[in-house]
């Protein structure tokens, strides 16, 4: 190694003067901003006041007070930081660089040898280690400053001078910092030949309109709401200026016209002046506030249950703010009959707020109030109803009188009626509780031939004696509430019963649509009481299911089997074409003829032979087949829908629209297939809702499990499936392979389902249970195919006498009865016409229905169903 000498360790310094310069700037900018942070905070807070223009809203006493305390501050601040200050000397930059490298280099490169300076081996020994000492000097970099100071400004002062001033930069001036400079002494001298005035107009704030400035408004014509605050400041001498003002109408004590304060109110047109020099005149004109208006709309609507909706308008220049209406009897109206004839007690009017659009504009809307008041007295008697609107501006305006029958729940029981009507007489008076016991004791005369229910008669006969008691005794405010709530719950029960058997169930359905029918019900009342029918046909069908498999689990030959060879049977489709011609009869109003058709339905329902649930030894291997593959295309499609409706949620949880169909398909298939589904399907629907209702628990108690039991139910399908294909008949036909390749088709389609469905991939198993369900219908129609052909290679022999007897047995549409002794048949329907045609015109005739907003949200959603299928 070369030797290291004193020059080269000078050398080794030289190299550090940029690191050693910037360093030593660095701890010049810590030096001065730990001195001077108190004086730059103390003069960032007076210029961000001074900006803010906040010494023109104060006091001058204020403003000098302040200017005292800032003078302070700043003087105080400027001493800290001259006492504090000190420039770095070049000596503590190389302190602070050495600190920051490792072994002190530069200390080193600075020494001298004190021991052994005379010896070579020990200069050599203190040379070197002076060269490794320059090379790591050499690596030195620059010490950044440390501007820290939240020690010595723990509250953080500074921070809030530095928001106060970007404040003033956004929202304030610089230019108004001159200001101060008016407050000095003689510098007012200047009003006193010039005197200003400042001015402002307010609208009220439900009128959206802006703040007007005065002084930018020319001399002229001025436009402002009624109601405006007009305020006026004057600066100068007292007495240069003054104001006259003629819109306000004030009287009585009012401020002089030179006080330099003014405030007033604009309520009528007239004119505002500033009279003295640079005043101004302006003629106001008041801007009109109309009262709102309001008006109904159409008649009430009323739904099966009572519920009315009442449209109405509602308008105003600035927006309606609330609004009731009030429902009064109509007394003159009133047929003043039987209970009726007395003079009513009285009874305040009906009041009821109307709903107001909450984010929408409420200049100008349309809206519906919606009550159910079948339970007040007034219920289905003649009353009259005044809407009322208010704005802001507390302006009221109300409707006509508008005439009307008070919307109420009808009954179509006559006994529910007959107690409801006493009810309303009792309510109307309580002079009537004799009348009303006498006429309640005649309807209980022969309880057998009224009551389905023993609880009934007995609760009618407790009405009975505690009117009877109460009228002999007086009938209080309470116990005429409370007997009149009794009466309620039992006519409710009586109409809408708690029936456990279901043909009985269906018997009191059919009654209640046929007196609808011969009151003159609504259409929506008649819509209800169908669906309540359809209901109840349902359950009775279910029940008769049920019943079929017990008769055969215990091999006993109920009379219910036992049917002759010409006996025919319904399916459920039949029965559901039935119910449709029936509802549209009385869409056309030919009540006479529904009236018919539904006794008819009701006799042939109460002595069919169902055959839902009836395969067995009565059937072909084929037909059993067919029906196992239809089931399991119907729990295939239940399944699908769920599949669909998880999907739903999985983006919008919050989403609560399909709640009202939320179990159709969670078992597994109990939704609208149900309807299109022939035979065989008795006991697997009654395990399918056990096995459902079980899911639905299971998908309400445990969340994420709802997915796994999906994936189950996917995967016994499946199996079932394949349980399926291996009894299937045709093997070796081309329509038997045919059949066979499709159900492995949707074998693994099943599979993929299954699997999506475990990774919650929705989307992926809905799409595979779409390939599943198509290849499950190419399978039916290839086994159909083949069924077909062995029925032709069986009847090759039988001559014409076959084609005779089938010629004889189609009924009068021309369809022939079905392969297991049905009303028709589905294949039978388009002989002898272009099959892909009429395809074409339905799909265009469930088009044009689903387009139509007025039919039943039921109706609308399975036609948009089919749509999406086909």
């Amino acid at each position: 190694m070369a030797s290291f000498s004193k020059h080269d360790a000078r050398r080794g310094l030289k190299g550090l003067r940029w690191p050693l310069a910037l360093t030593r700037a660095g701890m010049f900018a810590e030096a001065f901003w730990q001195a001077t942070w108190p004086l730059a905070t103390v003069v960032l807070g007076v210029l961000a006041v001074l900006m803010l223009g906040l010494q023109d809203t104060v006091m001058v006493e204020l403003v000098w007070f302040f200017a005292v305390v800032a003078t302070g501050a700043a003087i105080a601040t400027l001493l800290y930081a001259l006492r504090r200050f000190r420039i770095p000397t070049r000596e503590a930059a190389l302190v602070r660089l050495d600190e920051t490298l490792p072994g002190r280099p530069i200390q080193a490169l600075l020494d001298e040898q004190a021991v052994g300076d005379g010896d070579a081996a020990s200069t050599a020994v203190w040379r070197a280690h002076q060269a490794r000492m320059a090379e790591r000097a050499a690596q030195a970099q620059p010490v950044p400053a440390d501007l820290r100071i939240a020690r010595r400004d723990p509250y953080a002062l500074r921070y809030v001078a530095v928001l106060i001033f970007a404040v003033a930069l956004i929202f304030g001036s610089i230019w108004r910092v001159g200001s101060v400079a008016d407050m000095t002494p003689g510098a007012g001298d200047g009003l006193a030949t010039g005197p200003v005035w400042e001015g402002w107009a307010e609208s009220p704030r439900y009128t959206g309109r802006p703040t007007i400035y005065l002084n930018d408004i020319p001399e002229g014509v001025l436009e402002v709401p009624a109601g405006s605050l007009i305020t006026l400041r004057l600066y100068g001498e007292v007495g240069a200026l003054t104001v006259a003002e003629t819109v306000s109408g004030r009287a009585g004590e009012v401020p002089p016209a030179s006080a330099p304060e003014q405030d007033f109110i604009v309520n009528q047109a007239g004119e505002i002046a500033i009279n003295g020099p640079g005043g101004r005149t302006w003629s106001v004109a008041v801007l009109p506030d109309n009262a709102p208006s309001i008006e109904v709309l159409d008649a009430p609507e009323t739904t099966a249950l009572g519920e009315m909706t009442l449209p109405f308008a509602a308008s105003d220049d600035y927006g309606v703010e609330a609004g009731e209406a009030r429902f009064a009897l109509d007394l003159p109206e009133v047929d003043r009959r039987h209970g009726l004839a007395i003079a009513p007690e009285q009874r305040p009017e009906i009041t009821a707020s109307l709903p107001m659009p909450f984010t929408s504009d409420r200049t100008a809307f349309e809206e519906a109030l919606v009550e159910d008041f079948s339970e007040h007295p007034w219920a289905n008697l003649p009353v009259t109803v005044v809407m009322t609107a208010l704005d802001a501006a507390e302006q009221q305006s109300e409707t006509e009188p508008y005439q009307m029958i008070l919307p109420g729940r009808r009954f179509f029981d006559p006994v529910a009626a007959s107690i409801i009507e006493q009810r309303r007489d009792l309510l109307w008076s309580r002079d009537n509780s004799t009348r009303v016991a006498q006429i309640l004791r005649a309807v209980a005369h022969r309880p057998d031939d009224v009551f389905r229910r023993e609880v009934d008669q007995l609760r009618l006969r407790r009405v009975i004696t505690k009117l009877e008691l109460f009228a002999s005794y007086g009938l209080t405010d309470e116990k005429q509430d409370e007997i009149s709530r009794d009466m309620w719950d039992l006519a409710l029960g009586i109409e809408e019963g708690d029936l456990a058997d279901a043909l009985e169930r269906l018997r009191r359905a059919r009654e209640r649509l046929e007196q609808a029918m011969r009151d003159g019900a609504s259409p929506a009342e008649i819509e209800e009481l169908m669906r309540e029918l359809r209901r109840a046909t349902d359950d009775y069908m279910q029940q008769l299911s049920r019943q079929a498999e017990l008769d055969r689990q215990n091999n006993e030959e109920s009379p219910r089997n036992q049917q002759s060879e010409n006996q025919m049977q319904m399916t459920q489709d039949d029965i559901q074409r039935m119910m449709d011609r029936i509802q549209e009869l009385m869409e056309q109003g030919r009540m006479a003829e529904a009236e018919q058709a539904l006794r008819e339905l009701q006799e042939m329902l109460e002595n069919m032979q169902v055959t839902q649930g009836q395969g067995g030894e009565g059937q072909s291997p084929g037909e059993q087949a067919m029906e196992g593959l239809a089931e399991t295309l119907r729990e295939q499609q239940g399944l699908s829908d769920q599949a669909f409706r998880d999907l739903q949620e999985q983006f919008n949880p919050n989403a609560q629209a399909g709640e009202s169909r939320g179990n159709e398909g969670r078992d597994g298939g109990a939704g609208r297939g149900q309807e299109h589904t022939e035979g065989g399907q008795g006991q697997g629907q009654q395990g399918n809702q056990e096995q459902g209702g079980e899911g639905n628990q299971q998908a309400e108690g445990q969340g994420q499990d709802q997915e796994g039991s999906l994936a189950d139910r996917q995967q016994a399908l499946r199996d079932e499936l394949r349980r399926q294909q291996g009894s299937l008949p045709g093997s070796g036909t081309p329509e038997g392979d045919a059949a066979r390749d499709a159900l492995d088709r949707a074998g693994r389609a099943m599979d993929n389902a299954e699997d999506a469905l475990r990774q919650r991939e929705f989307a992926d198993a809905i799409d595979n249970q779409s390939q599943a369900m198509e290849a499950l219908r190419e399978g039916m129609r290839a086994l159909g195919e083949a069924m077909q052909q062995e029925q032709q290679d069986a009847q090759q022999g039988q001559g014409t006498s076959e084609s005779d007897r089938r010629a004889e047995a189609r009924d009068p549409l021309g369809r022939e009865p079905g392969s297991n002794g049905s009303v028709g048949t589905e294949e039978g329907l388009l002989q002898g016409e272009d099959v892909y045609r009429r395809a074409r015109d339905l799909l265009d005739e469930i088009r044009r229905r689903s387009g139509e907003g007025e039919r039943p949200d039921v109706e609308l959603d399975y036609l948009k169903r089919l749509l999406d299928r086909f």
